[in-house]
This record gives C-alpha cells, structure tokens and sequence, in this order.
C-alpha cells in the first residue's frame, strides 16, 4: 500500500483524520507489522484514472487484550498520475469500538467523547511508531 500513495496524499477514516503521506504509509506499516494474526480481504473493487472504491475486511486481534474485530470497511480514492492522492475509509465506529475496547466500547462507543479518546491515541502511538522507524 504505501507505494500506492503520492506524496501529497491525504487519509481519512473515523479514528485517522487528514492524515498526510508519511503518516497514512507508516499507518499501513504499523497496522501490518504490530498485528499478529491480520487477515484482510477485499472485493467489490472498481477504479477508473481519475477515482476508485473497494470493500475490505480487516480480521485482528486489538489491544493487549487481544479482543477480535472483525471490520468491514467502504474505502474511497481519488488517483493522480497513477497514485492515490486521498483515501477515505469509512466504517461503523460504533461496531468497532464493541469489538475493540469490550464493554467500554458498548457503553460509550457511539460518544463523541470515546470517538475522540481513540483518535487522539492512534494518532500518538502511529507518531510513536513513525519516529521509531526513523534511523
């Protein structure tokens, strides 16, 4: 995935927002490289020059308590020469934050409040990662 992207790409899904390339790249990188058991299937996939769509399952554990999710994703694209310049994911927040967090995420999940604990921590831990990789 992370040739796929041009420099100036932009990512965006419910937990990620305006992600920029290096990001949404090392993004892919730590989602694949960190999860022990990652299954990802897709389908329905169409695309032109200029745009594109595809469904994707994601099957993980997530956390240290190795909670399954499985997440069905709608992905969006618009291309320039040959390279996604923006991505957008979307899915059931709400569906994820039941599998992911437990019963945390199935009393507050559909909260603008947990919606934004998460996102504020996969964005720290993906710009943790990202400056561990650098050498």
């Amino acid at each position: 995935m992370q040739a796929c992207y041009a420099n100036d790409a932009i990512f965006n899904d419910p937990v990620f927002k305006n992600l920029n390339s290096e990001q949404v790249k090392g993004m892919w990188e730590m989602f694949c490289v960190k999860s022990k058991d990652l299954k990802i299937t897709y389908s329905n996939i169409t695309a032109n020059e200029q745009q594109g769509s595809a469904e994707w399952r994601a099957e993980y554990s997530f956390s240290k308590k190795e909670n399954k999710v499985i997440n069905s994703i709608t992905a969006h694209f618009l291309f320039k020469d040959g390279k996604i310049i923006n991505h957008s994911d979307s899915f059931n927040f709400y569906k994820w934050a039941r599998q992911a967090l437990g019963l945390q995420g199935l009393l507050l999940g559909w909260t603008r409040m947990l919606k934004n604990k998460v996102s504020e921590g996969g964005l720290k831990r993906l710009n943790d990662y990202i400056l561990s990789t650098r050498h």
